[in-house]
C-alpha cells in the first residue's frame, strides 16, 4: 500500500512542476479545482506558500469558505500568485467580486487604551437641553489656556462602557462611539462656546472631545509582518451576533505588529466529543467563521471591519492569520 501511495504522489507531483523563467513565467497554468482541494493545499502545491490562500479568498466573493471550494472552478496559476479565472457567463458579476479597497467612514469608534484620555468635554448645552443635534450650541471645558482657539474642530465621542477581555478578564479600556463634530466659536481662558457641525447620534452633555481628523479612507489589504493571534473583545453596537460590515474591536494593536490593512480570520476552536475519544487527538482543525480588515490601530487595541461572515461571529471569537492550520 505504501508503494502505491508513493507512486501516486510522485505521479501527481510531476503534473505540477513549478514554472521556471525559461518557461515564460507570465503564461499561467489553468487548474480546474477537484473534489477535496483546498486553497491552503493549492497554495502550498503551486507556490510553496500555504499562507497565500487568504489573499485569493478575501478578494473573491464566490469563494465563501476556503475549505469548501467547488469542483469545476478554475484558477490561473502564476509562479508568484494564484487568480480565480473570470466567469464569462451572464451571471459573472454576481460570482466574481472586483478587487477593490475597503472603505472606512471615520465613525467606527474605538477602545481607548487604559492610561489614555480625551482632550475635553461638553460641560453644558444651550438652554440646558438634554439631547442636541446639528447646529445646536454647546459649551466645553476647552479654553485658550489649553491651546484651543476659535475655529478649531473636534470630534465628539461618547464613553459607553468599560471593556473587559472576554477570555482573560483583564480591563482593556473604555469603548467610545463617534457622535459627531463641533467647532469652537467663542473663547474664554478655560472654556468655550461651540456649534455642533455634524451629528450621527444625539449629542449630550458629558460627551468627550478629541481633535478632529478626517478618518474617511480607502483601506487596502496589507500583508502582516508578524504572526498575529488575538480575540474580538467587543463590537460597535454591542451585538450578541456579529455579521458582515459590522465593526469589532480587537485585543491586538501596534505593539503586536498589527497594521491598518491587515486581514485576519475569525476562527473558533472545536472541542472533541469526550464520549468518543480513545486516545490523544491534540487540537482539532479550527472552524473558520469570517474575516476582518483592520481600519484603525492604537497601541494595544484595534478597530476592524467584518468583510466576510460565513456564520454568526461573537465576542470572544479568535482572530488570527490562520497560519497554524
Amino acid at each position: 500500500m505504501k508503494r502505491i501511495i508513493l507512486a501516486f504522489v510522485l505521479s501527481m507531483s510531476a503534473l505540477f512542476v513549478p514554472l521556471t523563467a525559461s518557461a515564460q513565467p507570465e503564461e499561467p497554468t489553468i487548474y480546474v479545482i477537484k473534489q477535496g482541494d483546498t486553497l491552503w493545499g493549492l497554495s502550498d502545491r503551486f507556490l510553496k506558500d500555504p499562507h497565500y490562500w487568504p489573499n485569493l479568498w478575501a478578494r473573491n466573493q464566490s469563494v465563501t469558505n476556503p475549505h469548501l471550494i467547488y469542483p469545476g472552478q478554475k484558477l490561473r496559476v502564476f509562479p508568484d500568485r494564484i487568480e480565480l479565472v473570470p466567469d464569462t457567463s451572464p451571471a459573472a458579476e454576481d460570482k466574481i467580486a472586483r478587487e477593490k479597497p475597503f472603505t472606512a467612514n471615520g465613525w467606527e469608534g474605538f477602545v481607548l487604551d487604559p492610561g489614555l484620555g480625551t482632550t475635553g468635554t461638553i460641560i453644558q448645552t444651550n438652554h440646558d437641553r438634554t439631547v442636541l443635534g446639528q447646529e445646536d450650541i454647546v459649551y466645553t471645558d476647552l479654553g485658550t489656556s489649553h491651546g484651543a482657539k476659535s475655529g478649531d474642530i473636534y470630534t465628539i465621542y461618547r464613553k459607553t462602557k468599560p471593556i473587559d477581555h472576554p477570555v482573560t478578564g483583564d480591563f482593556m479600556g473604555y469603548k467610545y462611539n463617534s457622535v459627531g463634530t463641533l467647532k469652537l466659536t467663542d473663547m474664554e481662558e478655560k472654556s468655550s462656546r461651540a456649534i455642533i457641525t455634524k451629528s450621527v447620534l444625539e449629542v449630550m452633555a458629558g460627551d468627550e472631545l478629541l481633535p478632529y481628523h478626517d478618518n474617511r479612507r480607502e483601506v487596502s489589504l496589507k500583508a502582516a509582518t508578524k504572526d498575529l493571534n488575538g480575540y474580538i473583545i467587543d463590537s460597535r453596537l454591542g451585538n450578541i451576533l456579529i455579521g458582515i460590515y459590522d465593526i469589532v474591536y480587537l485585543d491586538l494593536g501596534k505593539a503586536n505588529g498589527l497594521e491598518v490593512g491587515n486581514l485576519l480570520y475569525v476562527v473558533r476552536d472545536v472541542q472533541p466529543n469526550e464520549d468518543f475519544v480513545k486516545r490523544d487527538v491534540g487540537n482539532l482543525p479550527q472552524e473558520l467563521y469570517g474575516a476582518v480588515v483592520v481600519v484603525d490601530t492604537s497601541e494595544k487595541t484595534a478597530t476592524a471591519l467584518v468583510v466576510k461572515s460565513i456564520e454568526a461571529i461573537r465576542v470572544g471569537d479568535r482572530v488570527s492569520l490562520f497560519k497554524n492550520r
